[in-house]
């Protein structure tokens, strides 16, 4: 099986110190057992690094570890300032069980090998009774939230004015300040993450044949939608939808005019850098807070909040959760649940639609109170 001890161990040297030896060897065949699944290369890294940490922090090798280290390692997690999300810490966790599991199954050899090396033997040190419950369905941060019509008004605003500006003072940046406005609009009319932002190209762009006024921004094909374990990433295509078709005449501008002056020369991407380079994930980051605060809105919110605006506005413009569902490519609905924020207005105005609905009922015997009153 890939990752058992004999394919990555060699049995005929001997170490002079067998500890560490063993203990790199366990690695890289948890890595092996994890790369044949064909998990992400940055998921297998971000385990094998938290590993090396806990290690790290018990001063002791796996055959060693007890359910006492996992209890005061994760007790210290929660008096760090901030204190680690508690995402953060079942996902830690979960990293820790599945290795040990890893090297307790007979199956790999390696509880086998480690007695005999050194007369003891790993054992699974998570246990229901030391580990973190999944109970809630939501875990992110409660700051993270949609941004009403007045904060996504202010924050489009913000970002005009900063074209504008730059422009007037005559400082360099002036087109990437408009690309970084279009850039965050349509994040928000598509509902994007920022990786699917980033690794758009031009011929991503697509016609909607039941949209012909929109043209060749009718819909947008993203192909590096959020992939599931030991996936490729997700493919789907996002509709421009009539609320947001604001979005085609913004678009069509920047391929048009602003993007060609960046001379991109053959470079696919839709957003390209003054290096031509294609923008990267941690420059939408900075270019969101940046305009967040000149707009003057809470640090809370980020640039998945423009994703979730758009799931709330469109639950409120009336689609049907499904047809919202695929837009921004979740595989339940329960999870585009989650991301809806719909306001209070739009609820009360349900709310009376529906107490009209039923006040005007054909053939219904309830009578309405102030009927019954007279009676």
């Amino acid at each position: 099986m890939p990752g058992a001890i004999h394919l990555v161990r060699p049995t005929n040297v001997r170490a002079l110190d067998p500890a560490p030896v063993m203990f790199e060897a366990m690695l890289e065949g948890w890595s092996r057992q994890q790369r044949s699944r064909l998990l992400a290369t940055k998921t297998v890294g971000d385990r094998l690094s938290f590993v090396r940490r806990f290690a790290e922090y018990t001063g002791t090798y796996p055959w060693e570890w007890t359910p006492d280290d996992v209890e005061a390692y994760f007790s210290a997690q929660f008096t760090k300032d901030p204190p680690a999300a508690h995402s953060t810490v079942r996902g830690q966790q979960s990293s820790l069980s599945m290795f040990c599991g890893f090297i307790t199954d007979a199956r790999y050899g390696w509880a086998a090998s480690c007695l005999e090396e050194f007369g003891q033997f790993p054992v699974q040190v998570c246990h229901d009774w030391n580990t973190a419950d999944h109970v809630a369905e939501f875990e992110g941060k409660p700051g993270r939230r949609a941004l009403t019509y007045d904060e996504l008004e202010a924050f489009f605003d913000a970002a005009d004015d900063r074209v504008e500006r730059i422009r007037k003072l005559g400082r360099k940046g002036s087109l990437a300040a408009w690309r970084d406005s279009v850039l965050m609009k349509s994040v928000y009319a598509y509902g994007l993450r920022r990786r699917e932002a980033s690794k758009l190209d031009l011929p991503d762009l697509r016609h909607n044949p039941r949209a012909k006024d929109y043209g060749r921004f009718g819909a947008l094909e993203v192909r590096f939608g959020k992939a599931s374990r030991g996936s490729p990433p997700k493919r789907r295509t996002v509709l421009t939808v009539p609320e947001f078709d604001w979005i085609v005449d913004l678009l069509e501008e920047w391929v048009d005019e602003a993007r060609p002056r960046f001379s991109p020369a053959k470079h696919p991407a839709l957003w390209v850098t003054e290096r031509r380079n294609r923008i990267s994930k941690r420059r939408l980051d900075e270019v969101f807070s940046i305009i967040r605060q000149e707009a003057e809105l809470p640090e809370e919110l980020e640039l998945h909040s423009l994703r979730h605006s758009y799931i709330t506005h469109l639950i409120e413009f009336g689609y049907p959760e499904r047809f919202v569902q695929d837009q921004v490519g979740h595989r339940y609905g329960s999870t585009t649940a989650l991301y809806t924020w719909v306001s209070d207005e739009f609820r009360n105005r349900l709310l009376e639609q529906s107490l009209q609905r039923q006040s005007v009922r054909p053939g219904d015997r309830r009578q309405k109170p102030e009927n019954r009153r007279k009676e």
